[in-house]
């Protein structure tokens, strides 16, 4: 796993646990990290991952409305 620095000027009121959950929210949102590898990142559990997503919103279902209905359609 690689490791990354950030420079964050002290006048930006967040915590280490926090930007976790920012940056792994927003790389499972973009399809680049998936909801088990965004949960190590952030350092907390699929579940727990899964629950706080909506808190940045962010939604569980990653994928088009499309392949939705491709789902139901072949369900």
């Amino acid at each position: 796993m690689r490791t990354v620095q950030f420079n964050i000027p002290d006048s930006v009121d967040i915590n280490d646990a926090e930007l976790s959950m920012i940056v792994a929210s927003t790389l499972y949102e973009k399809g680049k990290l998936s909801l088990g590898q965004a949960a190590e990142m952030a350092g907390l559990t699929k579940r727990t991952f899964a629950e706080l997503l909506g808190k940045y919103g962010v939604s569980i279902f990653n994928y088009p409305p499309s392949d939705l209905s491709k789902d139901v359609e072949n369900a």
